[in-house]
């Protein structure tokens, strides 16, 4: 046995065997707001976002490498993207995120992500002054992944992930690894239909698989005095570690021809649907349609469903589901794969504004 063959039976029996645990212990409500590094759970990318988690099983290319790195697989040129979000506007935080792939060939595919969360700047205070007048710190998340997926069949694609995240004010700081892998397998349902190919997919994606964390620097620090000496020293505050948002994706879709005629094949209508099983929080439903036209404009709508989510008094987020956006894909030649994208999407809350993404990507032969 080969040694891709030992990698996809290893990743396999790994995801499925999440799969069993967290069907036991996942989608917990007396675990809401107990995981740290949140920004973990947030996709920074303008294209996939449109379409919440329901592109699990479908998506492809640079922006795998946050749903499902096991898509990241069908990557055959180099790809650049760019993205920035304005999160939840009103509370004037941003997301920039930035990332490149590159093929290998038949040797697979590598990734690099970086996402940054500027979350403004924010007061100093303390007890003797409330009210501030200190100065101000401007609080930084960031998140730094590097991805390698691989093609083992023409139908089964998978991947592994290492994020490391990390949050810092001027006197206090965390730091930690998390670990991301997916499988991706498509399947063609009419073999005789020479237009319409892998109509058909099916996705596993594990996300934010690591080590507690916890904080340290002079911000977890106090003076006092010591009683045996009469000298003041500085005691460290024992300071509770915290689990991450570790979380599992189940999904499907399928492709639905739209064209009247056998003999082209410009109209496309994506369905899927995919299954969140949370660790930290509840599990949720996702659905999503994604129409597109000879693959040069999308547009994407999807509606995240979980339990309260209707219900204001007992939604646990300040996002009540619905999801949306387009892209447009402009080739730069016509001889070759090289092209400009432009990607949006909205996400709608209450309270705050929505969240708007905007992002642009390159792909080049």
């Amino acid at each position: 046995m080969n040694v891709a063959n030992n990698m996809r039976i290893s990743l396999t029996a790994a995801l499925i065997s999440a799969v069993g645990l967290f069907s036991a212990q996942a989608g917990n409500p007396d675990r809401i707001g107990q995981a740290g590094a949140t920004q973990l759970l947030i996709n920074p990318f303008a294209k996939t976002s449109g379409m919440g988690w329901a592109g699990v099983s479908s998506v492809r290319g640079l922006e795998s490498t946050f749903l499902n790195v096991g898509g990241l697989a069908y990557s055959k040129t180099t790809e650049l993207g760019f993205s920035n979000t304005n999160w939840l506007v009103g509370s004037d935080i941003q997301i920039n995120a930035f990332g490149f792939s590159q093929s290998l060939g038949g040797e697979g595919v590598l990734a690099m992500t970086v996402m940054t969360t500027n979350l403004g700047e924010i007061d100093v205070t303390t007890v003797e002054q409330p009210e501030g007048g200190l100065g101000t710190i401007n609080p930084k998340l960031t998140n730094i992944g590097i991805a390698y997926a691989k093609r083992f069949t023409q139908s089964i694609s998978g991947g592994v992930l290492v994020r490391i995240h990390s949050e810092a004010i001027p006197n206090a700081k965390t730091q930690g690894i998390a670990l991301d892998a997916g499988i991706q397998y498509t399947e063609t349902s009419d073999k005789s239909d020479k237009l319409k190919k892998d109509d058909i997919k099916f996705g596993i994606s594990l996300k934010n698989v690591g080590p507690d964390a916890s904080y340290s620097g002079d911000g977890v620090t106090f003076k006092a005095q010591n009683p045996n000496n009469d000298v003041q020293q500085s005691y460290l505050w024992r300071t509770a570690s915290f689990g991450l948002p570790t979380l599992i994706n189940i999904g499907a879709s399928y492709d639905f021809r739209m064209d009247k005629t056998t003999e082209t094949y410009y109209h496309r209508l994506t369905t899927a649907l995919n299954f969140t099983s949370n660790a930290y929080t509840r599990n949720q439903f996702t659905a999503g349609l994604e129409y597109g036209f000879k693959e040069l404009f999308m547009l994407r709508a999807a509606f995240a469903y979980e339990d309260g989510i209707l219900d204001a008094n007992k939604r646990t987020t300040a996002y009540n589901g619905l999801t949306g956006g387009f892209s447009l894909e402009l080739p730069m030649s016509k001889s070759s794969d090289n092209a400009f994208g432009i990607d949006y999407s909205y996400r709608h809350s209450n309270p705050f504004s929505g969240t708007h993404a905007v992002g642009v990507r390159i792909l080049i032969d």
